[in-house]
C-alpha cells in the first residue's frame, strides 16, 4: 500500500524566523491579511511582534482576536464574517492550536461554502478546494498545528470537541521562531512540551505508523526528553529544540493519527475546559501500559531516546516499563499533576467515556479499545 506524506509548502525555523513574513506576503501578492489570534497574545505583546514587520512594509491587516482557548463553532463563524468584512484575501494565524485551529475552519469554509455548517466539517470532509492562503506563526511548543492538516472545534450546544481532518487546511507557510515562546510561563511551556511528547509517542506507535514518520516522532522524543526541562526554566537551547521537537512531531502525527491518549483528553477539554496538554500528560503514561504489549518493540526505541542504557538487553516488560517510567519522571518532573482528581467527576464518566470511544483518534490506537476499557482507564486515574 502506498503512503502518502503532507507537508508545509515552505517552513522557517529559529530565532528570527518571523522576519521572514513580510517577503512571503510579497512574493505571494497578497494584499490584506486577517490576524486570527487571542485576546492574551494580543495585550501582551505577542502580536505587535508580527504586525510591526508589516506596518514596516505597509502591509494591509485587520485583527480577530474573539477567540477561546477551546475555539467553538460560534469562534468559527465570526472568524468567517470577520474575513468577509475584512476584504482579506489570507490568514496570518499567530497563537497555538486555538487561533491555528479557527483559522483553519474560516480558511476552509470561506473556500468551500457549502461546509459553512461547522459540524459539517467533522471527520475527513469532503471539500474540493484548498483554504484561502494561512501563515500560520507557532507560539507554542506543543500543538504542531502549523504543520498539520487537523484542527479541533468545540461544540458547547453538546459539551463535545470534534476533530477535522483535511489535507486542504495545511498552511502554505510555517514560522516556527522561539523567540515568539519565551514569554509562555512555565506551566504552558510544561503543558505544551507534553502535548508534542503524547503527538510523538501516539503517532509512533498508531497503527498507521511507518519508517518515515517513526523517523521523525523518535527524534522529537529524544528532543523532548533532553530539552524540556530546560525549556520550562526558559532557556533559549531549550526553548529553540522544544520548537522543532514539536514540529517534527506534528511532521509524523498528522499523517498517520493518534490513539485514545487524545480520545479521552477532548471530552475533558470540552466539557471541563482542562488544557489540552494537561489533559494528555495526565493520561499519557496509564495509556502506554495499556497498550504496551500491542506495541511490538516499539517502547524498547522510546526508553532508548529518553536515554535508558542497555536496552537491547532488556525483556519487554522492562523496556516497556522503563519507558513509561520516564515519561512518567519528565512529566513529574515539570510540574505535571499525576491523575484527573479535581478535573474530572465520576458522575460524569458515562458521557466522558461514550465521547471519547467516539472520538476519530480512537480507530488509530495500537490496542483495540471499547467503552469498558475506557471507563477503568479513567477510574484508574483518579
Amino acid at each position: 500500500m502506498a503512503q502518502r506524506i503532507i507537508l508545509n509548502e515552505i517552513s522557517y525555523h529559529g530565532f528570527g524566523a518571523i522576519n521572514h513574513i513580510p517577503e512571503e506576503v510579497k512574493k505571494n501578492k497578497f494584499k490584506k491579511a486577517l490576524i486570527c489570534t487571542d485576546k492574551g497574545l494580543l495585550e501582551f505583546g505577542g502580536v505587535s511582534k508580527i504586525t510591526d514587520l508589516l506596518d514596516k512594509e505597509n502591509l494591509a491587516y485587520e485583527v480577530f482576536s474573539d477567540i477561546q482557548p477551546n475555539p467553538t463553532i460560534e469562534n468559527v463563524k465570526d472568524g468567517v464574517e470577520k474575513y468577509k468584512s475584512a476584504g482579506a484575501d489570507y490568514i496570518i494565524a499567530i497563537g497555538g492550536g486555538s487561533p491555528m485551529d479557527t483559522a483553519k475552519a474560516v480558511a476552509i469554509i470561506i473556500n468551500n461554502p457549502e461546509f459553512s455548517d461547522v459540524r459539517s466539517l467533522e471527520g475527513v470532509a469532503d471539500t474540493k478546494n484548498k483554504c484561502v492562503p494561512i501563515i500560520a506563526v507557532a507560539t507554542t511548543a506543543g500543538t504542531a498545528a502549523e504543520v498539520t492538516i487537523n484542527y479541533v472545534i468545540t461544540d458547547v450546544e453538546k459539551d463535545r470537541k470534534f476533530v477535522c481532518v483535511d489535507p486542504h487546511d495545511l498552511p502554505i507557510v510555517a514560522i516556527v521562531d522561539p523567540g515568539m515562546m519565551t514569554s509562555m510561563p512555565k506551566e504552558l511551556t510544561a503543558a505544551t512540551g507534553l502535548d508534542a511528547l503524547t503527538h510523538a509517542i501516539e503517532g509512533f506507535t498508531t497503527k498507521a505508523a511507518w519508517e518515515m514518520t517513526d523517523m521523525f516522532h523518535l527524534k522529537a522524543i529524544e528532543l523532548i526528553a533532553k530539552y524540556l526541562r530546560s525549556a520550562v526554566n526558559n532557556e533559549p537551547e531549550g526553548r529553540e529544540k522544544m520548537a522543532l521537537a514539536s514540529y517534527l512531531a506534528g511532521m509524523g502525527f498528522s499523517n498517520v493519527g493518534l490513539g485514545i491518549v487524545h480520545s479521552m483528553a477532548h471530552p475533558l477539554g470540552a466539557f471541563y475546559g482542562t488544557p489540552h496538554g494537561i489533559a494528555n500528560a495526565i493520561i499519557l503514561p496509564t495509556v502506554m501500559e495499556y497498550n504496551a504489549e500491542f506495541t511490538g518493540e516499539k517502547f524498547k526505541a522510546i526508553a532508548k531516546a529518553f536515554g535508558v542504557k542497555h536496552t537491547r538487553t532488556m525483556s519487554p516488560e522492562e523496556y516497556r516499563k522503563a519507558a513509561v517510567d520516564k515519561v512518567r519522571e519528565l512529566a513529574s518532573d515539570v510540574g505535571i499533576p499525576n491523575n484527573l482528581k479535581g478535573i474530572m467527576d465520576i458522575k460524569d464518566l458515562d458521557f466522558i467515556a461514550e465521547s471519547a470511544l467516539n472520538d476519530v483518534c480512537t480507530g488509530g490506537n495500537p490496542r483495540d479499545t471499547n467503552l469498558e476499557d475506557i471507563k477503568e482507564l479513567y477510574k484508574k486515574l483518579l
